[in-house]
């Protein structure tokens, strides 16, 4: 299959919603969450790798599978008890006035305030926001990077990183989201799996010796996805990872912690 055919493929698939992200607000719970999304608890649990459902911290992100936009969860609104206000009297005792009084004369003095010039604070302030803004991603394993990004590589080359690794070590999704493609038929990739996450970002696994998810399944970040394999044209034992905004392929150094 050729890149376009697979662009072409990304694109195609690209139209299934993978869900949404509701953030916890205070008083809300998972069974809550859950009962207004429609979704099994224990299945929510899972796929956000929750151990325990009734610990859950505010401001907490939560991956609904499915959902297609974010909706209002009840709360649970506790009553607060108000303390009756205290009366409190203040005496004033009023002073004899004095007579011939000098008069005093105050003198202010002039104050230079010096503007210390804020180009530099503000230029690391923009750097700054710019580099958290990028989602971070779980690193899908661990290795030695032995091929860099390039945005002239071609299909299954450098338009990832490709990582040394054992044969058959775990490959584990860098985010949760939705399994758009699970197979071995994108030239140049062999064995390969696509997942689908929030603001139309998709992470790519290719060079896998065996795929453990099928197309339509969730999965929850760090999930054992596949076992990673070898390059098709031969070789040692590596992962081909890509990190897609829309269509572009981008650098995934710039997504990984």
């Amino acid at each position: 299959m050729s890149l376009p055919l697979f662009m072409t493929l990304i694109l195609l698939l690209s139209g299934c919603e993978a869900g949404i992200y509701h953030t916890v607000r205070p008083g809300q719970t998972l069974y809550r969450i859950s009962r207004t999304y429609n979704v099994d608890e224990g299945y929510l649990a899972r796929v956000n790798g929750i151990g325990d459902p009734s610990q859950i911290a505010i401001g907490t992100r939560i991956f609904v599978p499915g959902a297609q936009r974010v909706l209002p969860v009840q709360v649970v609104k506790t009553k607060t008890i108000s303390q009756p206000k205290q009366k409190t009297t203040t005496k004033v005792t009023k002073k004899p006035a004095q007579t011939n009084k000098k008069p005093v004369v105050v003198t202010q003095k002039k104050t230079t305030i010096k503007k210390k010039p804020t180009s530099s604070i503000t230029q690391t302030k923009s750097s700054k926001s710019k580099a958290t803004s990028l989602k971070r991603l779980q690193w899908p394993l661990r290795g030695k990077i032995v091929r860099t990004f390039s945005k002239q590589a071609t299909a299954g080359g450098g338009k990832g990183i490709e990582i040394a690794v054992r044969s058959g070590s775990d490959v584990s999704a860098s985010e949760a989201g939705k399994v758009i493609y699970s197979g071995d038929g994108v030239n140049g990739y062999g064995f390969l799996v696509i997942l689908q996450h929030e603001n139309d970002l998709f992470t790519v696994y290719g060079f896998n010796q065996k795929n453990l998810v099928h197309q339509g399944d969730f999965v929850s970040k760090g999930e054992r996805i596949a076992l990673s394999g070898a390059p098709p044209s031969g070789g040692k034992a590596r992962l081909h990872f890509e990190v897609r905004k829309g269509k572009i392929a981008v650098d995934p150094l710039q997504y990984l912690p």
